[in-house]
């Protein structure tokens, strides 16, 4: 068995996290912590959990996180820095949901998370865990920096086009449009049902911090910088991503759908559906799938590739246990093949 902890348990990924182990054939949950809830039963604070998940939250102790074969952490941007590097050095294996280790200029990252890096030097080491482009890499990983939810879909949905050198780099155009859970389970006005419900809106347009995190990406694809605009929307929904990415095609003779479907045929969870297809974000409700579909109106010279995924899934804690599964040499479906929920 794979002895896991789980650094900051109270949020949405970290419920996730301990929702899809609990079910995970070859992982044990030893630790989850929480400053706020330490002694508080698990079940107590997420009742959906009793039965299966039968620990409390405690406070964050090095000793017991050391004991774990791999540690997640669960926390807000700025946090797992502080205690990555002691437990990288007793020989605890690390998969970081947040942000801290995912830009490699640290300079880079400061600009767009407010504070200096507390340890640049682990930035060239953390291995970006998005497994359709990094698998291999991932698999030998001690420090894995899981992907953001929009960068996931993004990323994936460019792939196919940046890799064959198929799109012009400097008009890529992403929107893409998440549930409310993609901000947390914060208290916040932003976010209660009566500002949300029945509304849709735009922000960050004009800078959001995934922003670098997916150029970076797309740029190590295409062997060059790419430009990219990304404008985020928040969906009146409680999970759920749907991303709209735009490209300019070098080539107009490329088979799109021929293209797409022959990159991800071996992916477990990217699903490229029929020509003409348009995904909903229910398809992939609590799933770890991506599904993927792509579009020439007009038979233009514009790409429109249409992906979704579950937010908490696919662009979080299902990804992250993908990663896990590689990391310990064991089927990477492991735990993660249920259906999406529907409705």
């Amino acid at each position: 068995m794979i002895k896991v902890g789980i650094v900051g348990g109270t949020g949405y990924t970290g419920v996730e996290l301990l929702r899809l182990l609990a079910g995970h054939p070859l992982a044990e949950i030893a630790v989850i912590t929480s400053r706020e809830e330490a002694g508080r039963p698990v079940a107590d604070l997420y009742p959906n959990l009793r039965g299966h998940v039968d620990i409390a939250f405690s406070e964050p102790d090095p000793q017991q996180l050391q004991a774990c074969d791999v540690v997640f952490f669960a926390t807000p941007h700025n946090v797992a820095m502080k205690l990555v590097p002691e437990l990288l050095d007793r020989g605890t294996r690390i998969i970081d949901l947040s942000a801290d280790f995912r830009i490699k200029d640290h300079t880079l990252w400061s600009q767009w998370y407010g504070e200096p890096h507390l340890c640049p030097d682990l930035l060239s080491e953390a291995v970006y865990g998005l497994p359709e482009i990094y698998r291999d890499d991932v698999r030998t990983a001690r420090l894995v920096a899981c992907p953001g939810c929009y960068p996931t879909t993004v990323q994936l949905g460019f792939l196919p086009l940046l890799e064959n050198r198929l799109a012009n780099l400097t008009d890529l155009i992403a929107n893409v449009a998440s549930g409310v859970s993609g901000a947390g389970r914060q208290a916040k006005v932003d976010n209660l049902y009566a500002e949300i419900g029945d509304s849709y809106k735009a922000y960050a347009v004009a800078g959001h911090r995934h922003l670098p995190e997916i150029e970076q990406g797309l740029a190590i694809m295409a062997g060059e910088s790419v430009k990219l605009t990304f404008v985020p929307h928040l969906l009146p929904i409680i999970r759920g991503i749907h991303s709209t990415l735009y490209a300019t095609l070098l080539d107009r003779s490329v088979d799109l759908q021929s293209l797409y479907e022959a990159r991800f045929a071996d992916e477990p969870f990217v699903d490229v559906l029929p020509a003409g297809s348009h995904p909903q974000t229910r398809s992939v409700k609590g799933s770890n799938s991506c599904r993927i579909a792509v579009h020439r109106p007009q038979d233009g010279n514009k790409a429109v590739i249409l992906v979704v995924e579950d937010n908490l899934v696919k662009g979080a804690s299902g990804q992250a246990i993908q990663n896990m599964n590689l990391m310990f040499d064991i089927n990477e479906t492991a735990g993660l093949a249920a259906p999406a929920m529907m409705p």
